[in-house]
């Protein structure tokens, strides 16, 4: 019995070890059709975080580690207002930024002690970017451009005041971690790891900091982002001050619209400040990445963070250049902003399930 059990131990090993050499998904299987408005995105191995040759790499990017990533299927664009209408009318969701803010909840991810607010702005809404800020010379304190607007949400994207008619085409914004889950829900599909997110970003480049190669001063023209001096001043030269309708500037080479720039995109992975030290230090490349098991980010211990990629339309290269491929960013769950949103993807496992 003792042999028969070393026997089926070292079976299981082996098999085991079989498993995770199996050959990295590439190529699109032949009987599998791309779903709508998708494309596939072939798997590979790579670097993952700063690239060698980015002089803007941040260390929360570092230290740059490999891994390899199956083939799946992704969004060619963010979800548009129109998608996420169809969702809320069959579903009746109502978001995060919709519904009335309870203190009991809200204190939790607060500082200890913090007072209560005054009823009156305890009211649903969420974060607008603040355009009439001038004179900013103090990039730490972003509370200076951001301000809180009640009744700012993925139908009043600027406060009650605003809509969403003729804009059916724009990413849906004032969006959750938790409102983009029910979304995937609904939509059988769910939020790219980091590392799905920055291969499809990287298209069929090797290796590029931005979506489109390397030129940093090709950003006008690939991306929505700020031009000029942030946020004090911007020179729309890419003809933009604010969000632009998806499919508004060129697709990267797999065929993806705005993955650099215009909105922020959700990812499922907690932002975690140890992680990718964690993957570095194992010495190999790490297949299929889900991301860390829990968040951690000293600088905001009271709420727990996503991991958010491709920068916004107030990205510029003097604040953030977050268009950059590896750049990262924690966003707490239950936070919404007007620069926000997200898109989707499948992979081959859950089209087997269907």
């Amino acid at each position: 019995m003792k042999i028969n059990k070393w026997i089926f131990g070292v079976l299981l090993i082996v098999i085991s070890a079989c498993n995770n050499k199996a050959q990295l998904v590439k190529e699109q299987p032949k009987d599998v059709s791309t779903p709508p408005n998708m494309v596939w995105i072939p798997g590979n191995s790579f670097t993952q975080g700063a690239k060698e040759n980015d002089r803007l790499a941040l260390e929360h990017e570092k230290p740059a580690h490999s891994v390899a990533v199956d083939g799946f299927f992704m969004d060619i664009t963010e979800v548009t207002n129109a998608s996420f209408k169809k969702f809320v009318d069959e579903t009746h969701y109502v978001t995060t930024a919709e519904r009335p803010i309870i203190w009991e909840e809200f204190k939790k991810s607060l500082p200890e002690g913090t007072p209560k607010p005054a009823d009156s702005l305890l009211q649903p809404g969420s974060l607008v970017f603040n355009e009439k800020v001038k004179n900013v010379t103090n990039y730490t304190d972003f509370r200076q451009w951001w301000k809180w607007v009640k009744g700012a949400n993925w139908r009043h994207p600027e406060g009650d005041n605003s809509d969403i008619i003729g804009k059916e085409n724009y990413p849906v914004v004032h969006i959750s971690y938790e409102d983009a889950q029910a979304y995937c829900k609904w939509a059988k599909r769910r939020l790219p790891t980091e590392a799905e997110w920055e291969l499809a970003a990287m298209g069929n480049l090797k290796n590029p900091v931005y979506s489109w190669g390397d030129d940093a001063s090709k950003t006008d023209k690939e991306a929505n982002t700020w031009q000029g001096d942030f946020p004090n001043y911007n020179s729309k030269s890419d003809g933009y001050s604010a969000l632009a309708a998806v499919k508004s500037f060129v697709p990267n080479s797999l065929g993806i619209y705005d993955i650099a720039g215009n909105v922020w995109e959700y990812t499922q992975d907690w932002y975690n400040v140890n992680y990718y030290q964690e993957l570095f230090s194992k010495g190999e490349t790490t297949r299929n990445p889900q991301g860390a098991n829990e968040a951690w980010n000293p600088a905001n211990q009271y709420e727990k963070e996503r991991i958010i990629k491709g920068g916004s339309f107030l990205c510029n290269e003097s604040y953030c250049s977050s268009f950059r491929i590896s750049a990262r960013m924690g966003m707490a769950e239950g936070s919404s902003s007007n620069h926000v949103g997200f898109r989707t993807v499948v992979d081959l496992k859950m089209l087997q399930k269907d």
